[in-house]
């Protein structure tokens, strides 16, 4: 199959370099003609081009440039595709998106991989990114069921774990285990930075180890990423930031009133409740 890849940074790397392992014919879309030259260098694409018209002869066709760009690109490239070409996104968020698209292009379908690093571009691409992890797509009832199987078929050749839900589903889950740590992390990085004495700040930022690490982590990442998070997804996130605040504020409660056995009670349930959640 000749598939086609807007964007060569880690995802769209990635995907070259795994579906060509899978024996199809890869086509790469950058405005950077160096990335072309490194994804073809690389083995990431067989051609690469920043010509839209590269794309011309593609059955398929992902698009994984940042989410606020997701559209434009997507119009950009639209008039050399071939009618029956199939089009899918690897954006976190689906809903907005999915009915933009689907509106002048019927043969797209959402995809969200849910995979990463933290390193970005095409040279951080990697063999085996999307292997076990989980791979969403989001097909609407107007999606033509040939179209998905074919690009399901394409999902589960990359060992991924896929996942059919609407968008709207995707967006709701999406919101509690990736966009609402964002912004808890970051407000937690806010909040530590608020220590009115700097030597007491300087101690903190000294003796910080592996439980700030990890729950800052996210929240000291890609600032415009976070941005576009909030948002493409400003309704589903801000519902789960209201739950989130309720949270917060019956634990300041407990512990304002000195009820160390309901404090006790809480962290034995959220630590059964973590168990349910795949973390691996």
């Amino acid at each position: 199959m000749q598939i086609g890849i807007v964007g060569l940074g880690l995802i769209g790397g990635s995907l070259g370099l795994d579906l060509r392992g899978l024996g199809h014919e890869v086509f790469g879309l950058s405005r950077q003609k160096k990335t072309c030259e490194v994804a073809r260098e690389r083995g990431i694409v067989n051609q690469a081009s920043p010509d839209p018209r590269i794309l011309s002869t593609c059955d398929l066709v992902f698009l994984c440039p940042p989410l606020g760009q997701m559209v434009p690109v997507a119009q950009q490239i639209q008039p050399v595709l071939h009618s029956q070409a199939i089009l899918t996104d690897v954006g976190s968020v689906k809903g907005a998106i999915c009915q933009t698209l689907t509106h002048f292009w019927p043969r797209f379908i959402g995809g969200h991989p849910m995979a990463g690093t933290a390193a970005s571009g095409v040279l951080a691409a990697q063999e085996h990114l999307f292997y076990q992890r989980p791979y969403v797509l989001t097909p609407i009832p107007e999606t033509d069921p040939e179209a998905l199987a074919l690009l399901s078929q394409i999902v589960d050749a990359l060992g991924a774990t896929r996942y059919l839900c609407s968008p709207e589903a995707h967006d709701r889950a999406v919101a509690w285990i990736s966009h609402l740590p964002v912004m808890v992390s970051a407000a937690l990085i806010g909040a530590s930075s608020q220590e009115p004495e700097p030597e007491l700040a300087q101690l903190a930022q000294a003796l910080a180890s592996s439980g700030f690490r990890d729950t800052s982590r996210v929240g000291g990442g890609n600032p415009e990423l976070g941005r576009m998070m909030a948002e493409f997804n400003q309704a589903e996130l801000l519902f789960c930031l209201r739950i989130y605040q309720q949270e917060l504020t019956a634990l300041v409660e407990k512990i304002a009133a000195g009820d160390w056995p309901g404090l006790e009670q809480y962290l034995t349930m959220t630590k059964k409740l973590r168990e349910q959640y795949s973390l691996d």
